[in-house]
Order: structure tokens, then C-alpha cells, then sequence
């Protein structure tokens, strides 16, 4: 690890950050494949973006309870509890073809990764020097962008069913509890034990613009993946083609996070948001022609896992520089909720453009969530 720059962290800490990279492996592997059978099943995809967006409504809506849990239970055994929870209901889709359970099962999941993930992102901002975060996080942010890019091709490479695919999405999911089961997890500290926690909308009006950006990297890198797969099954693409596309996605996601974290440590911030702003309005207008030249399915979509993750790196990032006199735990939790909430609002609206106004309509909202953020940073720059 000192090759690539990186500190040395509590041994506990590794386990958490490779039991998350495994439940996003799983879960790449999983929502695609999930997408695919409602579609075939006949479900249209304005019923497929609200089933995908119920996880991450119930991760927004939970995470202001989240702190009080830590307080609680610890934040080691919050986050077993957590992959618990996601674990029970992967399994729950295996058993079940109910359109109303699986949004069940979702909700489940959801509340599940509520305190999982944000466990994962506290314990970063808490415990990794200043001098290192952006590299970390980076890093960090590298390996869940190898789990997102990987999950997807994998019905493809190893030949696998729907329900294979999601027996093969349990293992992982259970193999990521394991490797938490042990007392260096249990010991790890999230905040300052004497310090007052601020609260979530303190955090909020604290840094608005950076919860902006986790917004619309929510929107990017996580919920554009399942409805653009199951838009993929629609045109006739099979299972393996359909799913490459949220592997596209998380190729993009993959490539540019270490060298983000790099950057983020000689670059200015808000110049780094500036671009991946512009280059997401860019591929919006692109998808819009995507009727016409079917490669810009994959290349757009490679193109909001790179800015996408960025913009959520970048914030969590700035997370740990601005909150480190308050409360990192509020900062993440502001960053998470605001992601989630673009984790949901993404295939909700993708999914009525799709059925009502179709490409050229996607396209075009696209385009103008990235170019809210461009004028936010701009407004940020103007106020200092």
C-alpha cells in the first residue's frame, strides 16, 4: 500500500472497506439482472424506475436515524446489521416473482445499505489523515468503481441464468458479512466521542453545494444503470448485451477514481466539479442521438460512471477537509443523502422519459440537471 501512497489504517478498517467492495460487486451483478426479469416480465419502465429507486429512497429517508443507531449499537455492529439486512433480501428475490414483494424486499435493502454504507464512508472521513484522504478515497472509490464494472459482465463471462446470477450476488453479499465478523470491526470509532454531533440539515446548509453535487453523481453513476439496461432489453438486446451496459458504467466509474483522489490534492475543487459538470451536459446531448448510433449507449454510460463517481468523490473529499472541526459523520451523511436522493429521483424520471417522451427526452433532462451544476459552482465561486 505504500506504493500507491497510502497510510496505514486500523487493520478493522480494510475489512470494512473490502466487505462494502464485495456488496457492490454483488449488487452490480444483481439490479441488471433484477432489471431484465421485470422487463421480460412485462413490466413497463416507469414500474421498473420505481422499484429501482425504493432502495435508495429508503437509504435518504433514513439517514438522519443513522447517527443515533451508531450512538447505540456501535458503528461496527450497525454495519453488520446492515449486510445482514441486504443480504436477507437477495435471497428474498430468489423465492418470490411478486412485483410488490420484490418492492418489499427493496425497501429492506435499503435500509440495510442505509447503515452499511454509511458506516463505510464515516469510518474513512474519521480515521485517514488529512494529508491522504483525497489518495484514500480515491483508492477507495477505485475499488467499489472494479466492483461496479465487473458485476455486470459476469452473467455474460460465466454464463449465467437470472437466478443464478442472483445466488452468485448471495455468496458475495454473505462472504462480505464474514470478513466483519471479528472484534477490530467492533472497535472502530466514527467521531469525536466528546464532541456535540451536528445535525443533518446543519450540515446541509453548512456545504449546499457540495450535497448538490452528491446529488447529481447520485443521478449518474447509480441511477441511471438499471432503466438504461432495461431500455437495452427493450430494443432487443440479450441478457449479457443489456447488462454490459451498467458494466460500461461502472468502467467508467473504475478508471478515473484513483486519479481523481490524486488530483484532488493539487487541483482546486470546484475547477474539478466545473469539469465533470460539463462533460455530463455533453453526454446528455449525445444520448439523445443515441437512436440513430446505438455505440453511444455504451459510451455515454461509461461516461456517467466516470462523472458521476467523481462528483461523489470530490464531495466526500471535501467532506473530510470541511467537516474535520465539526462532525465527519454529519458531513457523509449529508453527502450519502444527497446521493441517494439522486439515486432515486435518476430512474423514476428516466423511466416516465422513456415511456413518454423516449431518447431525445432522457437526453435532454440529463443535460439539464448537469447544467444546475455547473451554475451552482458558479454561484459558489461569485459568493467566495
Amino acid at each position: 500500500m505504500h506504493r500507491l501512497g497510502l497510510p496505514p489504517l486500523p487493520a478493522g478498517l480494510w475489512r470494512v472497506m473490502m466487505g462494502t467492495a464485495l456488496v457492490v460487486l454483488s449488487f452490480s451483478l444483481l439490479n441488471p439482472v433484477l432489471a431484465v426479469r421485470l422487463q421480460t416480465a412485462g413490466v413497463s419502465n416507469t414500474a421498473i424506475g420505481s422499484f429501482a429507486m425504493l432502495s435508495f429512497l429508503s437509504v435518504a429517508l433514513l439517514i438522519p436515524v443513522v447517527p443515533h443507531l451508531f450512538a447505540k449499537v456501535g458503528v461496527g455492529r450497525a454495519y453488520r446489521l446492515g449486510l445482514g439486512l441486504e443480504l436477507i433480501a437477495c435471497l428474498g428475490y430468489l423465492l418470490t416473482d411478486s412485483y410488490a414483494l420484490w418492492c418489499v424486499l427493496g425497501l429492506m435493502s435499503g435500509v440495510g445499505a442505509a447503515a452499511a454504507w454509511n458506516a463505510t464512508e464515516a469510518l474513512i472521513a474519521h480515521n485517514v489523515p488529512a494529508t491522504h484522504r483525497g489518495r484514500l478515497t480515491g483508492f477507495y472509490q477505485a475499488i467499489l468503481g472494479a466492483g461496479m464494472a465487473i458485476g455486470p459482465f459476469l452473467p455474460g463471462l460465466l454464463g449465467l441464468g437470472p437466478l443464478q446470477a442472483n445466488a452468485v450476488a448471495a455468496g458475495g453479499l454473505a462472504l462480505g458479512l464474514s470478513l466483519t465478523l471479528v472484534p477490530a470491526v467492533s472497535h472502530l470509532k466514527a467521531m469525536h466521542e466528546d464532541r456535540e454531533p451536528m445535525s443533518l440539515l446543519a450540515a446541509w446548509r453548512f456545504r449546499p453545494g457540495l450535497v448538490w453535487a452528491a446529488v447529481v453523481g447520485g443521478v449518474f453513476e447509480v441511477g441511471l444503470g438499471t432503466i438504461t439496461t432495461a431500455y437495452g432489453s427493450e430494443i432487443g438486446l440479450n441478457l449479457a448485451a443489456a447488462t454490459s451496459i451498467a458494466g460500461a458504467l461502472g468502467m467508467g466509474s473504475f478508471a478515473l477514481q484513483y486519479p481523481l483522489g490524486w488530483l484532488a490534492d493539487h487541483v482546486a475543487s470546484r475547477r474539478l466539479f466545473a469539469i465533470g459538470a460539463g462533460v455530463l451536459a455533453a453526454s446528455g446531448v449525445a444520448f439523445a442521438f443515441a437512436t440513430q448510433w446505438p455505440a453511444l449507449i455504451w459510451v455515454c454510460a461509461a461516461l456517467w460512471g466516470a462523472m458521476g463517481g467523481a462528483l461523489y468523490t470530490l464531495s466526500m473529499i471535501r467532506v473530510a477537509h470541511d467537516f474535520a472541526d465539526s462532525s465527519a459523520l454529519a458531513g457523509t451523511s449529508a453527502m450519502i443523502a444527497g446521493y441517494t436522493v439522486g439515486g432515486s429521483v435518476g430512474p423514476l424520471v428516466s423511466g416516465w422519459a422513456f415511456d413518454h417522451v423516449g431518447v431525445v427526452g432522457q437526453g435532454a433532462w440529463l443535460t439539464l440537471l448537469a447544467l444546475s451544476l455547473l451554475w451552482m459552482q458558479g454561484r459558489a465561486t461569485r459568493h467566495g
